[in-house]
């Protein structure tokens, strides 16, 4: 008999889960990783359930989502829009406290749309680079998606040179106190 998981292995499973079932395309799967008010204990029947453990999602370059209802209409556009998708999880990273835990990683993606009218069989695949972070929450039914936060990583220009510009044209290397 093998030994019991750690908190940490029931983390990155769920992570995982979540990544495979989006690259399956399995809407109800994704759906189902995502925290609910019933996994809280609270009773839908009297509580507004946006009030009771809100989850948030912000996918690069999108508005932060509230709500079950906004996060998963999100992921149900993404994946009607999306022929193929795939993740390359590098730097991943679990932190658990007590019933919280946070994964951060790096999402190697590459995807592609619709097949082009020449009957090929998918569209050109697209490389993107994004950092994310994901916080779960310990439920009785395992470990559910609180948050999701993604946000792309800045790429070389075409002449080699990085561009290391980072919010309102300000480099994040660059020591304010030097």
């Amino acid at each position: 008999m093998s030994a019991p998981h750690t908190d940490v292995e029931h983390v990155e499973a769920a992570n995982t889960a979540f990544y495979e079932a989006l690259e399956r395309g399995d809407f109800e799967e994704v759906s189902s990783l995502w925290l609910t008010p019933a996994d809280l204990g609270v009773d839908e029947t009297y509580h507004d359930p946006a009030d009771a453990g809100v989850i948030s999602c912000v996918h690069p370059g999108w508005p932060v989502l509230t709500g079950r209802g906004e996060v998963l209409r999100s992921y149900a556009l993404i994946m009607a829009n999306t022929d193929y998708i795939q993740f390359f999880l590098t730097d991943v990273h679990v932190s658990v406290t007590g019933d919280t835990a946070l994964v951060t990683c790096t999402e190697n993606i590459l995807s592609g749309g619709p097949a082009p009218q020449d009957g090929a069989e998918l569209g050109p695949l697209v490389g993107q680079l994004v950092v994310a972070t994901n916080v779960f929450r310990r439920t009785p039914s395992g470990w559910k998606i609180w948050a999701h936060h993604a946000s792309p990583v800045l790429a070389e220009s075409d002449d080699g040179d990085e561009d290391d510009t980072g919010v309102n044209g300000v480099n994040p290397d660059d020591d304010p106190l030097a």
